[in-house]
């Protein structure tokens, strides 16, 4: 925890905060070590970050008091990923490198290789989703929280609202046997597609070129989910 990310609730005041959530506390305890007068870096959740003063520490509690919130986060990548909805275990990991990575437009899609079984998973709940969102800008000392849309039908969405994602935004398709290379370091709004474990199915792959993308490939290794967004986005942006 790199950060401690004050939420609206937790403000007593314009220049105090109070934190009551275990997992915090104990990272505040057990991993920084914290006591009472210890500057720390904070954030406001979707606003700046600055610094504060430990004035209280307890088990139930931890008081901040603000001294200034003056920079902005991190820039966000120009990127809206288009994600197949991972297995659940390797959903919460991806949520989280996704988010400390900047990412701030996320649809999780429905594609033939996805188990009908992950759409009743707990983790798809919006609560646990914001969880791991948090972790992840907790570890970037980001504030800006991801927008996170669910597209549990593949047709309907490629043909109803595929198309207004895609306006003003290069559409990359990553998947293994593609002709092109992965392209480096570029700064166009893009919308990034990656598959689940397996990749697309062809007719997926075709429809998705059909519709503006550009296919491209990271080389002969097969890589797992949470590792092909980390290096798509490192790569790209």
């Amino acid at each position: 925890m790199n950060l401690i990310l004050l939420q609206p609730d937790e403000w007593l005041d314009e220049h105090h905060a109070c934190v009551r959530d275990p997992r915090r506390l104990r990272h505040l305890t057990d991993v920084h070590r914290a006591a009472v007068g210890d500057r720390l870096t904070l954030g406001a959740l979707d606003g700046k970050l600055g610094r504060g003063e430990l004035v209280e520490l307890t088990t139930s509690a931890a008081r901040f008091r603000i001294d200034t919130l003056d920079r902005d986060p991190p820039a966000p990548l120009p990127v809206h990923l288009l994600l197949a909805l991972p297995r659940p275990r390797m959903l919460a990991r991806s949520l989280e490198h996704i988010a400390a990575l900047g990412v701030k437009q996320l649809t999780l899609l429905h594609t033939r290789r996805v188990e009908k079984s992950y759409w009743q998973s707990p983790e798809l709940k919006p609560e646990k989703i914001r969880q791991h969102l948090l972790l992840g800008l907790e570890q970037a000392r980001d504030t800006r929280l991801p927008d996170v849309r669910l597209e549990p039908r593949f047709k309907p969405f490629v043909e109803d609202r595929l198309p207004a994602l895609l306006a003003g935004r290069r559409g990359l398709l990553a998947h293994p046997g593609m002709a092109q290379t992965c392209p480096r370091a570029i700064a166009t709004p893009t919308l990034l597609a990656i598959g689940p474990e397996g990749g697309f199915v062809d007719y997926e792959v075709e429809r998705l070129l059909a519709m503006g993308f550009e296919g491209v490939h990271l080389g002969e290794r097969i890589l797992r989910v949470e590792t092909a967004v980390t290096a798509l986005l490192a790569r790209l942006f």
